[in-house]
């Protein structure tokens, strides 16, 4: 059962309501939410409408649909990495390049399709379980609920922002101190691609704090007090400090003077965004206890910290 709920934001003001439906469910392709439009699967404000018809910023969108067993997802024997399970929960360490829900790009061979075979339990939970995600390119720690309950519980917890998602990652330029960015995030005025601080967005809250400084880099930790999409990442961007690896946020590596050809190449064709879902910590939504896992920094990340320890070394050198 799909039960979902947004509201047209004010970028989307005046957009026909299959256009809206497919920025805000983007799980789903636009044929079949313009198919669930017509049969009343998808509403407006209660009542059916059109996909032609125009809505306006503030209006709800609430889409009830019953999946056929045809169309719900396959469960497929995918490795998964598994930091802890019991009846309730399942931990897992995603690695980078998996995708974590099937979309319309990645219909199959994502973390969701593991997961429904791995336990076949999750297939009764709304989206198998996962309440929370992050990027195909970001590599860390997920939990994913195994009864409606724990999901419940789970979802509950991240509304209240109880849940403590703390990421390490390494961007470019030096910070004088840790902070916080309170920025609202929101789908990008120009680009389909791509999130941004806009003024009609959703409230994002990011807090860093300064790990490992270098010479024109620094290795923050950050906590989510918020979780919107690509939220680290665009509020980087904000503040003027991409991440290293970061093509849709970052443009062209900004590269300190005097390193090696070598050197220059290795950071300007670093392959992915350089962040890291490291610790996550919440309370069991069974027996009530505070619970937290960690996650080491995966292989690419460390060999990115231990260049730029070198580099530095060599410049004092």
């Amino acid at each position: 059962m799909i039960d979902m709920e947004e509201q047209v934001p004010e970028y989307l003001d005046g957009q026909r309501s299959d256009i809206i439906a497919s920025d805000l469910f983007p799980d789903y392709s636009r044929s079949r939410l313009q198919a669930w439009i017509k049969e009343g699967s998808l509403k407006v404000d209660g009542e059916k409408v059109r996909p032609k018809d125009r809505l306006a910023s503030g209006q709800n969108l609430r889409l009830q649909v019953e999946l056929d067993s045809q169309e719900r997802w396959l469960p497929q024997d995918i490795p998964l990495s598994i930091v802890f399970e019991d009846d309730h929960l399942l931990v897992v360490d995603k690695p980078v390049g998996m995708v974590v829900h099937p979309a319309a790009g990645n219909p199959d061979g994502t973390l969701l399709n593991g997961v429904l075979h791995h336990a076949p339990e999750t297939n009764h939970v709304p989206r198998a379980g996962i309440v929370h995600r992050i990027d195909k390119d970001t590599s860390g720690l997920l939990v994913i609920a195994k009864t409606v309950e724990s999901q419940i519980s789970l979802v509950r917890q991240l509304q209240k922002r109880s849940v403590k998602r703390e990421y390490l990652c390494v961007a470019e330029g030096n910070f004088t101190a840790g902070s916080t960015i309170d920025a609202p995030i929101g789908r990008h005025p120009r680009s389909r691609l791509k999130m941004a601080v806009v003024s009609s967005g959703k409230p994002a809250i990011t807090h860093y704090r300064i790990e490992q400084r270098f010479l024109a880099h620094t290795l923050l930790r950050v906590q989510l007090e918020t979780g919107r999409t690509h939220q680290i990442r665009v509020h980087m961007e904000h503040i003027k400090h991409p991440l290293v690896g970061d093509q849709l946020y970052g443009g062209r590596a900004k590269v300190p003077a005097g390193i090696s050809q070598d050197f220059r190449e290795y950071l300007r064709a670093f392959p992915r965004q350089a962040l890291h879902a490291a610790q996550l910590t919440l309370t069991h939504p069974s027996n009530g206890k505070l619970m937290s896992w960690q996650s080491e920094l995966p292989e690419d990340m460390r060999q990115l910290l231990d260049r730029l320890a070198k580099f530095d070394v060599e410049e004092q050198g």
